[in-house]
């Protein structure tokens, strides 16, 4: 069953997210891939990253993927790290489980999705352009009897609400 499409966000919207959250000015926009299965039986699809980055011990990251994703009501991504990062370089999610609501995708920034990455070990992440780093898997998710919720959302981290 196939719930939800993959695309890039507008060249545009990557060159704003790209330079303010990276400093980077060149245009990479042509290099960004959009997630793939490893496997037939892989349950997540992974992300890959579009630049070069290094993460000292202790720091956090944002890396702008240059991805959005529309999905079907009823489920979400829940983006995770690659296992080996994670068990090599106590790498992690700053927010230790990214979730990915269906509605993000129509957000101002088109559901641009971004990665915050927090590097718990004592030696530097070296993730190269194009370096599958984290995995997202789609899972559906069930509502309570009394759900009448009307808000909508308009951006990323925090977007509704602290």
């Amino acid at each position: 069953m196939k719930v939800a499409k993959f695309a890039k966000v507008s060249r545009e919207q990557f060159k704003k997210d790209l330079t303010s959250l990276v400093g980077i000015f060149d245009d990479i926009y042509d290099d960004i891939t959009i997630p793939v299965r490893a496997t037939r039986g892989s349950a997540g699809y992974d992300f890959f990253s579009p630049i070069d980055i290094d993460i000292a011990p202790g720091a956090f990251a944002k890396i702008p993927t240059g991805i959005r994703c529309y999905i079907e009501d009823g489920y979400f991504l829940s983006l995770y790290p690659r296992s080996s990062l994670g068990f090599k370089f106590q790498m992690a999610l700053a927010n230790t489980v990214g979730i990915i609501d269906a509605d993000y995708y129509n957000s101002s920034n088109e559901g641009h999705i971004i990665c915050g990455i927090v590097n718990h070990g004592e030696r530097i992440i070296s993730i190269r352009k194009g370096d599958r780093f984290c995995q997202g898997i789609f899972l559906p998710y069930l509502l309570a009897e009394e759900d009448e919720v009307l808000g909508k959302r308009d951006g990323g981290f925090g977007s509704s609400g602290s």
